[in-house]
């Protein structure tokens, strides 16, 4: 199975580290990251699970659900746990499922349908495929697939702009430009004829007709 954009994320029942869950029941409303490890005791992934583990309020202020995968037992990823938060300070605080049959790499297209076995038989190289990150908006739908090589740990911090972005762009008619963040001047979508945008935006900056750059839209301040 191959995910594109756009897809709805596949459902799913699984054990956790803190329980069995059907994952779009436990998404329920919010955004999701879904990051996937080829195998427990690694040394890039756990960097990344104790670097995600600090850096999980920044999630939650988007209201974005975080949710690990690795393809080990949840006994082995609870024993992890204690070597991320003695090597980087921070043990993971959210949920990471044990797909030690393989069920939710292969619905993510992350492992081939033919695995089987054994996974505690199983090297990180026969797994390195499963090092994606998937964001997955409210609608249940892939906004977001990074797929990283092992030697390579993944940018976080990256994440959390592509959400921003998201986010964003979701609520108003523009879109982010290179190397966007928060606060910085955005594009006005080339879906919005130039009289909407009047109305939208009023004037805007056009250094050709078709890149139309306006301030980033402010969110309305909270009442009461």
């Amino acid at each position: 199975m191959t995910l594109k954009l756009g897809d709805p994320a596949p459902d799913f029942e699984a054990n956790t580290t803190e329980g069995p869950i059907r994952f779009h029941e436990w998404l329920g409303d919010s955004w999701g990251v879904l990051f996937s490890h080829p195998k427990d005791f690694t040394p890039v992934c756990t960097t990344e699970l104790g670097y995600m583990a600090r850096i999980k309020p920044e999630f939650d202020r988007r209201g974005v659900k975080i949710i690990g995968l690795s393809v080990d037992p949840v006994q082995r990823h609870l024993a992890w746990a204690s070597d991320i938060e003695e090597t980087q300070g921070c043990a993971p605080n959210f949920p990471c499922i044990g797909d030690a049959d393989y069920t939710v790499s292969k619905l993510y297209g992350m492992l081939p349908a033919d695995v089987s076995g054994d996974p505690l038989a199983r090297t990180p190289a026969d797994n390195q495929t499963v090092r994606n990150v998937f964001v997955i908006g409210p609608d249940k739908k892939i906004k977001l697939i990074l797929v990283y090589p092992m030697t390579t740990g993944r940018n976080f911090d990256e994440v959390l702009r592509v959400i921003d972005s998201l986010q964003l762009t979701v609520q108003h008619k523009v879109s982010t430009p290179v190397n966007w963040k928060q606060g910085d001047d955005v594009i006005i979508s080339g879906s919005v004829s130039n009289d909407e945008a009047r109305e939208l935006f009023g004037a805007w900056e056009a250094p050709r007709p078709y890149i139309r750059i306006v301030p980033q839209p402010r969110e309305p301040e909270p009442v009461g």
